[in-house]
């Protein structure tokens, strides 16, 4: 089907040693014949994805990006680890098969798993595919329901239980965040400084029933079966699971979450389909998941702020490289507008909240 995710060509500047990993994967997996040829997929603006394809079998690498990176982020192994042990009790996760941390095969560590060959949703649902509002409907349900059951896995069973501390999450992601937006700040950055004090003091306590959070949870890190577009075969992009309050992370999801009356400027900053008809609104998509989950969530506001926030801090952290020339994708030179309107969007919020 042709809405099956592509690779393409490789962005200047982010070119792999051909060699090297056709060397290092024949070290590592048996049975490889021919040489690979090398594309990049579109999607990612923190760890870098390719696709390795051999004549008779195909793999996806993924590797940090050029520059400075924030300190602990792109951990490779960490995410190699986190998608071996969930293979079990989360059979969403790609198989992973090899995690070099030689630094002299590609400059940097970096991961080889399976290729889950499907769909991946990015600003719009292609027409081939046929989904009516009752269909784009139940694929968002679908989406909302693997998202609980993510929350709900059993991670102490997955051997993940050391991957967070959950006392004291809620704090350590409003500190941590505010820490890092500050470190990454550029003179043209807005300053965040309203939110940042509303968010300390609105802090609500952790939830009582930790959960493994992923941190990236939305379309385009989701993989659709391409014979029945409506169910979920892959969950992608591990980097920043961990374990904490699965209502952070929920707020992390509904920052993404562009819906179809959000004004011209929030539209333009979407990146997954979630303003189709048929889809959930924010409020729908929170009470879709209460109910799933069987519980309340009185104090939303907080979350999505934090989501919106947070979501900057991303932003400007990517800014940062590009606005020091560590980093020559263009399309890391609009994040600033993006920035600021994530900062309009949570006064807006603050000024209507009843918190």
């Amino acid at each position: 089907m042709s809405a099956t995710d592509q690779a393409t060509q490789i962005r200047e500047g982010e070119e792999l040693d051909v060699q090297a990993v056709d060397q290092y994967l024949k070290s590592q997996i048996p049975g490889l014949e021919g040489q690979p040829t090398i594309t990049q997929f579109p999607g990612g603006a923190s760890n870098l994805t390719y696709l390795v394809a051999y004549p008779n079998q195909e793999f996806v690498l993924r590797r940090p990006p050029f520059g400075k990176k924030a300190k602990s982020a792109h951990d490779m192994g960490r995410e190699y680890r986190i998608q071996k042990q969930l293979a079990e009790g989360f059979p969403y996760c790609p198989k992973v098969y090899a995690h070099c941390t030689d630094e002299s095969v590609l400059g940097c560590e970096f991961y080889v798993m399976e290729r889950v060959k499907g769909i991946i949703l990015r600003s719009e649902i292609p027409e081939e595919l046929g989904l009516n509002e009752a269909k784009t409907r139940e694929l968002c349900k679908s989406f909302v329901d693997k998202f609980v059951d993510l929350h709900n896995l059993d991670y102490t069973a997955c051997g993940l239980a050391d991957l967070g501390k959950p006392e004291g999450y809620v704090k350590r992601q409003i500190e941590g965040w505010i820490d890092r937006y500050q470190k990454a700040a550029t003179p043209d950055a807005p300053n965040w400084e309203p939110v940042m004090a509303w968010l300390r003091e609105k802090m609500p306590a952790d939830h009582h029933k930790p959960g493994l959070v992923h941190n990236d949870y939305r379309f385009d890190n989701v993989i659709l079966d391409p014979e029945n577009p409506m169910q979920i075969i892959g969950v992608l992009d591990w980097e920043m699971t961990t374990i904490g309050d699965p209502l952070m992370d929920l707020g992390n999801t509904l920052a993404y979450w562009i819906q179809a009356d959000d004004p011209q400027p929030m539209q333009a900053i979407r990146r997954q389909p979630s303003h189709a008809p048929g889809m959930l609104t924010r409020q729908e998509f929170a009470d879709y998941y209460a109910e799933k989950a069987g519980i309340e969530i009185p104090n939303l506001d907080y979350y999505y702020t934090y989501g919106l926030f947070r979501l900057a801090g991303i932003v400007q952290q990517i800014y940062y490289r590009f606005y020091h020339g560590q980093t020559q994708d263009k399309r890391f030179g609009n994040f600033i507008h993006m920035n600021k309107l994530l900062e309009q969007l949570s006064l807006s919020v603050i000024n209507k909240s009843t918190l």
